[in-house]
């Protein structure tokens, strides 16, 4: 049976030149890569044997803090199988823990550098270094990746400025942003409905 290629996903500090890097695969495992873009160095977090759905994590502002949600499928565990977590990024590590025990919902967003909105979850562990709000942002679509993703992109300066449809592949929505005064930013965000793994995977 063939490797699975990596795939590379970063989120980016808005605050800071530090960035984390998502590195999915061989198989199905998953690592976190702290960048520095300002030095462009990189230091390497932690593995996870599993799946970090990286639409529905963010860095916080200043970088410090990751929040992802994870799925490693140990469903008779604490952990529930899946959960959203808060870490000290690049580290998995969980200082605040949410299980899900499914794929519906999970993760959250930052909503500034010491505040975060959970999108679902029950309380395993919790911590007083940051804290969770309750006002959900705008934009969110359904209840898997595109119910955090969309509010990301729109609170980072995005515009839902089109919607495709529906092609064999999914949902396609357009999404611009100004970069200056004479250039914009055109991102073509599909919400696919049969991924080659089978699963409801944006």
């Amino acid at each position: 049976m063939a490797e699975i290629p990596a795939r590379l996903h970063v989120l980016l500090a808005r605050d800071t030149p530090m960035g984390l890097v998502i590195r999915r695969g061989p198989s199905k495992s998953v690592a976190t890569i702290l960048w520095n873009r300002e030095t462009d160095d990189f230091q390497v977090g932690q593995w996870l044997k599993g799946r970090i759905y990286e639409r529905r994590s963010d860095l916080s502002p200043d970088g410090r803090y990751f929040l992802y949600f994870a799925m490693n499928g140990k469903w008779s565990t604490e952990s529930k199988g899946s959960w959203t977590a808060v870490s000290r990024s690049p580290y998995l590590k969980a200082i605040a823990m949410f299980p899900k025990g499914d794929c519906y919902n999970g993760g959250g967003l930052w909503i500034d550098r010491d505040a975060y909105w959970l999108n679902g979850g029950s309380v395993l562990l919790d911590t007083a270094e940051v804290h969770r709000v309750e006002s959900e942002p705008f934009g969110g679509v359904g209840s898997e990746c595109l119910s955090v993703y969309y509010p990301r992109l729109i609170r980072d300066g995005w515009k839902l400025t089109d919607s495709l449809g529906y092609s064999e592949a999914g949902r396609v929505d357009v999404f611009e942003k100004q970069f200056d005064r004479d250039w914009v930013l055109c991102k073509i965000a599909h919400a696919q409905t049969d991924s080659p793994e089978g699963k409801g995977c944006y």
